[in-house]
């Protein structure tokens, strides 16, 4: 099997002793770059920790079905961008793979995976939800902003199959904007509805009059959560 592919990353260090990890991805289009930017723009303080790494990695530029074939930098492909349609699973196996390699090295320099948090805006977030589903149960959290899951997604069958197995599952925060499309709102509720009926400890908030956007009221309750789920470690 090729190695995984390293994927460009910019990070946020902590400013004292480095004990917990987060891996926000950005949505299609953009860059681990340009989020980080967005981050900094919006989040008052800037989601920045004395103890968490904060790494916004950059998808490879690959075709993109929805826009006709022309290469975007997308975590995955999609046959059209619909809740019903399959998922494009060659591509997501993938880049699970290609971001696995992205958790094994923070895992090597000494965080546990009961200390990261893997999440994202719009496809970022749905692709989180991959890797937090399917191959890293055991991390401490997963948060999915702007995002949804496909109706027959393989991390809805993944989780449920956990659930059922009796093993754990991290815990979601996600939100959505009310002046999103509708449908996407929708899809992002449903998505949360469903996965808190596959095994997972769910919160889903909707902030009033947020397109399809970040805003400083919903990066200040993800800092929040952030917070509860990976506290700084006792001296």
């Amino acid at each position: 099997m090729a190695a995984a592919q390293r994927l460009q990353r910019c990070a946020v260090s902590p400013t004292g002793k480095h004990s917990a990890s987060i891996i926000f991805l950005h949505g299609s289009g953009d860059t681990g770059q340009g989020l980080r930017a967005w981050v900094r723009d919006v989040a008052v303080p800037d989601l920045a920790f004395p103890h968490i790494r904060v790494i916004y990695p950059t998808a490879p530029a690959r075709p993109y079905t929805p826009m006709r074939g022309a290469p975007s930098t997308v975590w995955f492909d999609r046959y059209k961008i619909s809740r019903d349609c399959p998922e494009h699973l060659e591509s997501i196996n993938a880049m699970c793979s290609t971001l696995g390699a992205v958790i094994e090295e923070e895992v090597k320099a000494g965080v546990p995976k009961d200390r990261m948090i893997i999440g994202g805006f719009s496809m970022g977030g749905a692709m989180a939800l991959h890797l937090a589903c399917r191959d890293h149960p055991d991390v401490a959290g997963v948060f999915a902003l702007s995002s949804f899951l496909n109706k027959d997604s393989v991390a809805l069958q993944a989780a449920e199959e956990r659930a059922r197995a009796g093993g754990s599952l991290p815990e979601l925060f996600q939100c959505h904007g009310t002046n999103d499309d509708l449908v996407l709102h929708q899809w992002g509720e449903d998505t949360a509805a469903l996965l808190k009926r596959a095994g997972l400890v769910a919160t889903f908030h909707s902030f009033p009059g947020l397109y399809h956007q970040l805003s400083r009221p919903e990066m200040e309750k993800l800092r929040s959560w952030i917070l509860t789920k990976l506290p700084p470690l006792s001296k």
